[in-house]
């Protein structure tokens, strides 16, 4: 009995060396398989390349999406009591290589009163559209920058005396009257300018006129309410064109 005891202890660690060989091999595997850099899912969540990758900046649609034909913005009926013996009434367009994204028009005419003189009038119009862009924005952002620009263009007129600036109201989303004199042609001109955004549309009226042989400066005053008129035509155009 004594002397077998010494012999069973061998065995028994003899037989644990392959157990113990096992679990090292297990635990090596598990260690593998935590290594950095063997786990996609972590590698990829702290890739340098995804987390640079910009994410395409949500921008609500543009409302309108053509213009109608700038000569048919205003009424005929309009035109002809704003412009005196107009020469053309359904009015000269301007060069457009995208009438979708912009047009423009203009009537003039030379009312002879004999003795009295004769008025002159000159109106026009140009519209503007935006489309929505992920990366320069709404329509409507688009066309609010728009709108600040062509008011200060108007503003800047050269040779321009007198400006006036008030906001306009009832006139699409948001609207801007300027008026001023200009001296050309040896007379003295009134001018009244309504820039208007609707929506993502931008639209910019000018009517002047002049007295000649005689005949009076144009109140500034009747010029900017036919101006103010013709706008709210321009505005229901660009809509009616959308429907």
């Amino acid at each position: 009995m004594h002397r077998s005891a010494p012999r069973l202890t061998r065995i028994l660690a003899c037989a644990a060396v392959p157990v113990m060989l096992v679990v090292a091999g297990c635990s090596s595997d598990s260690d593998s398989k935590g290594a950095p850099g063997k786990d996609t899912s972590s590698s990829a969540a702290a890739s340098p390349e995804a987390a640079a990758t910009p994410s395409a900046k949500a921008v609500e649609p543009a409302k309108f999406a053509k213009l109608p034909d700038a000569c048919k913005a205003i009424t005929v009926k309009t035109i002809e009591a704003m412009v005196p013996d107009v020469k053309t009434k359904a009015g000269t367009p301007g060069k457009s290589s995208d009438i979708a994204s912009r047009g423009s028009c203009s009537w003039n005419g030379l009312e002879d009163k004999g003795v009295k003189g004769s008025n002159y009038r000159w109106l026009d119009v140009s519209l503007l559209r935006y489309d929505s862009d992920p990366v320069l924005g709404s329509g409507e952002e688009r066309a609010e920058e728009s709108f600040d620009k062509e008011v200060a263009k108007v503003q800047a007129t050269q040779g321009a005396t007198a400006v006036r600036t008030s906001a306009a109201t009832g006139v699409g989303d948001r609207a801007t009257a300027i008026g001023y004199a200009l001296k050309k042609t040896g007379e003295d001109f009134e001018y009244a300018a309504i820039v208007t955004r609707t929506e993502n549309a931008v639209i910019t009226l000018s009517f002047n006129g002049a007295g000649y042989a005689g005949a009076p400066t144009p109140d500034p005053a009747d010029l900017m309410k036919d101006a103010v008129k013709a706008s709210k035509e321009a505005v229901a155009a660009v809509a009616a064109a959308n429907k």
